[in-house]
């Protein structure tokens, strides 16, 4: 690293530079791997987390990722021989993140694979199916108990039985995500809902696909080594007291993609019926919802001058800034509805948790010298017209800075301020 002007600059050759841009720019459709299990909203690029990862990290060396969602980075990091760690407040983000994560033995898949050509069958109106009784008094078959959905619905039921009969908890979540991404197909955003021979044929070619991704994963595992993951389902605020990371090394990269302040993104929720909001995912991953759309956003976008936001953002990175050192690069990735005064605030947030930001020489005279690139139609962003602010993501680089006394107390109270509760668990993939 080294100063030019008032700016720091990231002691990096030209070709990663190109490399990291090109990968943050880059557009092409999610694929490879595991990352095809589930669409988790606003997930972002695994070639932009592939390149971050080359790039400012090496073999066995740590990546975290305090904001997991869909659990990219985490992938990305176990392919590539790194121990990851990953924190996310959704139990569907854990759920998620746990499964794609999971390298199956030979006969693990062997096994998927006999189950995968028997689903489709399993699948008959005709038969009784188990409903899931204690879910469905807590809510969560709501917008489904429509005369026009009880197919599809019982269809749902059936195949989720067939994946509990698999046993074995690993297999049975890999048969659970199986439902959840046929059912996300077919619920989701649909203006028509499938017939159920279309559902049965989606069945087995997401089953298929996923086992493809699947032995994808175990390959490059068996190629690059095998490193340890590590799923919290919590708020990163306060992550450095976890026993769970506490034999953890310092991470060399820190690759996120943190809620954006002030959009509006449905993390927790289908959207059915035109449009109305259905918690189903969760049932199907046998999880319990939290609290409403601003506990997955660290806050009402509503809330005057998104205090709530930027104090609970505040609050994690400095808990993040506390489990890193020296070598440590921070890479966000994230949009802001009014960038003009948001993204200000938010460099500013990022000072007080005790960390300075880098840039890309190479971008020096590109703009405000930051790596932005456009949205590749998400799904939060699909009802907006045309190029609004929100349209536009940034790549935020930061490293760990000199910390004043009065700044570090203003860390530790940053913690004890958020407004978000602190619950922890851990799954090791």
């Amino acid at each position: 690293m080294y100063e030019s002007g008032k700016r720091s600059y990231l002691d990096l050759p030209s070709e990663q530079q190109a490399a990291l841009i090109d990968g943050a720019r880059d557009a092409s459709p999610v694929r490879g791997l595991t990352h095809g299990y589930y669409k988790y909203p606003a997930r972002f690029s695994p070639i932009f987390a592939k390149m971050a990862i080359q790039t400012f990290s090496k073999p066995g060396d740590v990546v975290l990722d305090p904001h997991v969602g869909g659990g990219t980075t985490l992938v990305e990091a176990l392919a590539a021989g790194r121990q990851a760690v990953g924190v996310d407040i959704s139990t569907l983000a854990e759920f998620v993140a746990s499964v794609k994560c999971t390298v199956f033995s030979e006969a693990d898949l062997d096994t998927l694979q006999r189950w995968a050509g028997k689903l489709p069958a399993r699948i008959d109106i005709h038969r009784p199916s188990v409903t899931f009784e204690d879910y469905e008094a807590l809510g969560y078959y709501k917008h489904l108990d429509d005369p026009s959905r009880w197919r599809l619905r019982k269809a749902i039921d059936q195949a989720l039985a067939s994946a509990v009969k698999l046993q074995k908890p690993r297999m049975v979540s890999f048969g659970r995500c199986v439902v959840l991404r046929t059912a996300q197909w077919a619920l989701d955003g649909r203006k028509h809902q499938p017939a159920i021979d279309d559902f049965r044929k989606a069945l087995q070619e997401y089953a298929e696909e996923m086992l493809c991704g699947a032995r994808e994963l175990r390959a490059a595992v068996k190629e690059n080594g095998r490193n340890r993951v590590t799923v919290l389902r919590r708020n990163a605020a306060g992550l450095e007291h976890d026993p769970s990371v506490c034999d953890i090394r310092a991470p060399r990269l820190v690759v996120t993609s943190p809620p954006y302040p002030g959009v509006h993104v449905l993390y927790h929720r289908w959207q059915v019926d035109g449009g109305k909001e259905a918690p189903l995912p969760f049932m199907i991953a046998n999880k319990l919802d939290g609290a409403g759309g601003s506990y997955y956003t660290m806050g009402d976008r509503k809330y005057p001058e998104l205090a709530t936001y930027f104090a609970n953002i505040k609050a994690t990175m400095s808990s993040v800034a506390a489990l890193a050192d020296r070598k440590t690069t921070f890479v966000q990735m994230l949009a802001f509805s009014e960038a003009h005064w948001q993204l200000p605030k938010y460099l500013e947030a990022m000072k007080q948790a005790g960390l300075a930001e880098v840039f890309l020489s190479d971008l020096k005279h590109e703009g405000d010298g930051r790596l932005w690139r456009e949205v590749p139609g998400r799904r939060w962003y699909s009802d907006q017209r045309g190029a609004t602010p929100g349209s536009k993501e940034v790549v935020l680089l930061h490293k760990k800075a000199d910390l004043t006394p009065s700044q570090l107390q203003g860390r530790r109270s940053a913690r004890h301020q958020t407004g978000l509760p602190v619950r922890a668990s851990s799954a090791r993939a």
